[in-house]
């Protein structure tokens, strides 16, 4: 029988920024803008960020980047979520798409690789 791997709980900034693809600059705006991004800090005063609050980023993220809303509009949507109970899902539900689209851009990298397109040329071409 193997052990099982523990699941990891809180995040750094810059696991954060891996796993949402955004600059740390654009994490701390969103912080200054969206009261629910509030991440706790450890002792050297670091950001730590739980499972949660990275989803709530992905959902942000989806928000402003594929729904196309302002800040403005990002936050009435979440606030709706949140009023009407459907925030968790709404966030576990940007989460997943972000992770298909980021799979997605992956498995074309590598289908170019296998056709043999250079990763130089130019994709009009």
């Amino acid at each position: 029988m193997t052990a099982s791997q523990p699941v990891q709980e809180f995040f750094s900034i810059g696991d954060v920024c891996q796993l949402t693809d955004l600059k740390p600059h654009v994490l701390r705006y969103w912080e200054s803008q969206f009261r629910f991004l509030n991440p706790a800090k450890n002792r050297s005063g670091n950001r730590v960020y739980q499972r949660r609050e990275i989803e709530l980023i992905m959902l942000v993220k989806h928000l402003l980047y594929t729904e196309k809303y302002t800040i403005e509009g990002a936050r009435r949507c979440i606030e709706h979520y949140r009023r009407t109970g459907s925030l968790k899902t709404e966030a576990r539900f940007a989460l997943q798409l972000e992770t298909i689209e980021s799979l997605r851009g992956e498995l074309r990298a590598i289908l170019d690789i296998l056709e043999g397109k250079s990763l130089l040329e130019d994709p009009s071409e």
